[in-house]
Parts: C-alpha cells; sequence; structure tokens
C-alpha cells in the first residue's frame, strides 16, 4: 500500500510539472460545505465527525456510529450561482467508514448572444440560445482507525466534471489524505487536498469556437489549454470541547489554510502562504447551537494601490432533536472581504432513527 501511494504521488507531481499549472483551479471543491462548518469560517478540520467529513477530512468518518445522510444549498452572486451539496456516509465495522458525496455549481439559462449578428451585420434576436455552465465533483471517502490510540486516517478519491455548455467540457482525477489524533482533550488534523494533483483535460468544441473567436479582433485567435492542473493544499486544525456543569458546551478550535504559491493571503511567500481562521460553538444541551467564526484574511489592494487587510466574519445557528439537525450560516457578516455574503442553509439526518 505504502509503495502503491509513493507511486500514486511521484506520478502526480511528474504530471504537474509537465502540463500547464494554474494557480486557481477546480475553484468551487473549495468553498466549503455544511452551514455548521461555514458559520465557524470552515475551522473544523481537527474536530469534524459526521457525514460531512467526507469534504473536511475524510479520517473524521470513523467517529459515525450509523448511516448519516446531508443536503446543502447555497446561492452566490445575487442567485446567479447556484451551490448544492449531497452526501451519504456510513461505518463499516468499528474501525472503518466510507462515505459519498456529489457538489454542484452551477449557472443556468445563460443568454448564447454569439450569433445576435449575422455576417452582414444584422441583428436577429431569434438567434439567441441559452446554455448552462456547471462545475460536479464527485468524493469516494474511505477512513479507517489505526493501532495507535486516538488516530485514524482517511483517503479521498475525486472525479471532476465540468461543463461549459456545448463549447466545452472535462474530466478530472484527484486524491486527498486526511489524519486527526487526539491527546489530553485536544483534537489535531490534517488534510492534504490534491496531494496527487488533480488533473483535468478538457475537449473543446472546435466548430463552436470558430463561430467565435474573431468576435473580437485580434483576440482569441487560439484555442485554450486543454489540460489544467490543480495544486496541493493543506490544512491543520486543531480544537477542544469545553463543558461546563450548567449543560452547555464551548467548542473552540483553528485552523491554518495552506497553499504553495504566492497569494494575496496575510502570510505569504513564494513556498507557501498561509490563511488562517477560527471558529466557535456554544451548544446547549446538544440541542441549539450559536457560531462565530473569522477567516479568509487576504491583503485586498485599494483603488489608489495600498494595501487593506480583509477578513471574513460568518455567524451561524443550529436545531438538533431526534437526529435530524438543521442549520444556517450567514457567510461576510458586515461586509468586511471581498467576498460577498451568502445565506445557507443545511440539514443532517441520522437514518438510525428510522428503524
Amino acid at each position: 500500500m505504502k509503495k502503491i501511494l509513493c507511486l500514486i504521488f511521484f506520478l502526480g507531481n511528474l504530471f504537474a510539472y509537465s502540463q500547464a499549472v494554474r494557480k486557481y483551479s477546480n475553484e468551487f471543491m473549495n468553498i466549503g460545505v455544511d452551514a455548521a462548518a461555514l458559520g465557524m469560517s470552515n475551522a473544523v478540520v481537527a474536530n469534524t465527525t459526521d457525514v460531512n467529513s467526507g469534504y473536511w477530512n475524510p479520517a473524521g468518518l470513523v467517529h459515525l456510529e450509523d448511516g448519516q445522510a446531508s443536503l446543502m444549498h447555497a446561492s452566490y452572486f445575487a442567485n446567479i450561482a447556484q451551490y448544492d451539496y449531497l452526501a451519504y456516509a456510513k461505518p463499516i465495522d468499528d474501525r472503518s467508514a466510507w462515505g459519498i458525496s456529489l457538489i454542484r455549481f452551477g449557472v443556468d439559462d445563460i443568454l448564447n448572444t454569439t450569433q445576435l449578428i449575422d455576417s452582414e451585420g444584422n441583428i436577429d434576436y431569434n438567434r439567441i440560445s441559452l446554455f448552462s455552465t456547471a462545475d460536479y465533483g464527485l468524493t469516494l471517502s474511505y477512513a479507517k482507525r489505526l493501532q495507535v490510540p486516538g488516530f485514524q486516517y482517511g483517503v479521498n478519491a475525486k472525479v471532476i466534471r465540468r461543463v461549459i455548455g456545448e463549447f466545452a467540457n472535462s474530466w478530472g482525477f484527484g486524491f486527498d489524505v486526511g489524519f486527526q489524533f487526539e491527546r489530553n482533550n485536544w483534537k489535531y488534523g490534517l488534510m492534504l487536498r490534491d496531494i496527487t494533483t488533480t488533473y483535468n483535460i478538457w475537449n473543446i468544441d472546435e466548430d463552436q469556437y470558430n463561430k467565435i473567436k474573431d468576435a473580437i479582433p485580434g483576440e482569441n485567435q487560439d484555442l485554450p489549454e486543454s489540460t489544467e492542473i490543480t495544486l496541493p493544499k493543506a490544512q491543520f486544525g486543531m480544537s477542544k470541547l469545553f463543558e461546563f456543569h450548567n449543560e452547555t458546551s464551548l467548542l473552540a478550535a483553528a485552523n491554518l489554510n495552506m497553499q504553495f504559491a504566492r497569494t494575496n493571503d496575510i502570510i505569504s511567500t513564494d513556498f507557501v502562504s498561509i490563511d488562517p481562521a477560527i471558529g466557535f460553538e456554544y451548544g446547549y444541551t446538544d440541542l441549539v447551537f450559536l457560531r462565530l467564526g473569522v477567516g479568509n484574511f487576504q491583503n485586498v489592494t485599494q483603488i489608489d494601490d495600498s494595501k487593506k487587510i480583509g477578513f471574513q466574519p460568518n455567524i451561524g445557528l443550529g436545531f438538533k432533536y431526534k437526529g435530524i439537525q438543521v442549520d444556517y450560516a450567514l457567510t461576510d457578516l458586515g461586509d468586511q472581504s471581498a467576498a460577498l455574503y451568502s445565506n445557507i442553509f443545511s440539514v443532517k439526518v441520522d437514518l438510525g432513527i428510522f428503524r
């Protein structure tokens, strides 16, 4: 098994150096899932223990006691883009578990005006058509406890499908690896995303491209690159749960989100850029939850070329009753970051309640 993982890692890096690498690729897979996690600014790599662990850190799936399902919906850019998530996970035995999840990020009913004006300069509105662009991410997860007490690992295999109407489409493949460790009531987590790099191959319809390539003289004369590489990212987290005598609890968590390239993150070098995030969850009788988080610390360039530190504060609420949990998150409270705020809802169900 170790030899196979080493071979996959070597081949993935070989492809990365031999193909075109883009700083931002498959970004829809980095938005996040589950309103509970988003309310804590995604600082959940160490403490995730439910069906949504397949996304945040597959090692957490081993904590499942029965099958679970999760649903989430969010709208972005004034309801122009729709973001949906569906997941299911189940224990295999007392030491292992598996899960599957699907993400869709799409914009539907886009006006295709490329044929609005014919070769003679006449405008014909009947030549306008509609198309959709959508990104899909299918993830298969496996997790297992090791012999070392408190230590578990998980692996994700991802299939990426991206469609831009009739113009282009692509397939991509990649792997994630996650670890969790618990000692003295402290939890630690490490998530390595796209550890082999995620490799996308694009199929571009040349007939459709030829119809629009001269729309702007001097531009778009060559076909875009047909390959795309998503570079690895890493997330390190730690958390601790404080329980009080009045049936209340406080979960405190922190993440260091790392990209191996220079970005606008608050800590940025040529080797690695780091964006910290912290989150808190106050719970009462394991029934009602209030969440607060702050993350996405960025150096934002202003109109006068000066720099300002932007950050994204989030809040959230959750209710859990008889195995059904409903969560809500409001992201970018107060509009302190370059991102727009979003209202996010999710539902998680312990399927054992139906037995």
